[in-house]
């Protein structure tokens, strides 16, 4: 089953959007994000992605409170990714009724975390792989590795990581299209189920995407074109449900 998962970006307690991750790039799109969460809920969605773009950045929890009136609001799950660093941050996102938590920087900085993390909590943890080039972005894209994209994730594969969050940077909140090519080769090497992140802008880029699905994408996670309405979530399901 495809799945779309309507993303919802915190920053200082609101819901934002950045343009490739820029911080200086920003559009506010919501003040309550509780109230964006129950929107999304309303209009079917089975998947909410959360991002704390200041725990990206700087490690601090500060949209903690918004994370858990999210959780607390809604009937459906929630992944949560942005600065998972430690082990009691993954306890404590999980103890506020978080379904999957999404590590990205650490799986550079600290394979001992991730590799615990993953043998604790298995599914529930999902590998965020951000790319720029080819390379690994970290610590809210303000960074970028040597590590290329497809080693990791094959890596990380080995360790028995089986969900993927595979975001293009350069397709990130610029309505352009997914990396169709990127994200089928990167699917390829994971070997395990990808949700792909970054450039959907209309219905027919979903279509494009489910194409993939034997190929391991089963998600994609949508944000700026929900915001402005070049998406609609629930026709865009039930599209992706006629396919």
């Amino acid at each position: 089953m495809f799945t779309i998962y309507p993303a919802i970006d915190l920053r200082g307690g609101q819901c934002v959007r950045l343009v490739q991750g820029d911080y200086d790039q920003e559009t506010v799109y919501g003040r309550d994000p509780v109230a964006v969460a129950k929107r999304w809920a309303r209009e079917g969605a089975q998947w909410l992605h959360l991002v704390d773009l200041d725990a990206a950045r700087t490690g601090k929890a500060v949209n903690l409170p918004q994370i858990a009136a999210i959780v607390d609001a809604v009937d459906i799950p929630v992944q949560v990714g942005g600065g998972i660093r430690d082990r009691a941050r993954i306890e404590q996102l999980f103890a506020l009724g978080v379904q999957r938590l999404i590590v990205g920087s650490a799986a550079i900085d600290d394979v001992d975390l991730v590799s615990w993390a993953l043998e604790a909590y298995g599914s529930r943890i999902a590998i965020g792989i951000d790319a720029k080039e080819g390379y690994v972005a970290t610590h809210g894209w303000l960074q970028t590795s040597d590590v290329h994209a497809e080693k990791l994730a094959q890596q990380l594969r080995q360790r028995g990581a089986r969900t993927f969050i595979f975001t293009d940077i350069a397709r990130d909140g610029m309505l352009s299209g997914p990396n169709i090519t990127a994200i089928r080769q990167f699917a390829a090497a994971s070997g395990g189920e990808v949700i792909a992140s970054g450039g959907v802008a209309t219905p027919a880029h979903l279509a494009e995407l489910k194409e993939l699905a034997e190929k391991g994408v089963v998600g994609a996670i949508v944000g700026r074109a929900l915001y402005t309405g070049d998406v609609v979530l629930s026709e865009a399901q039930e599209m992706l449900a006629k396919e």
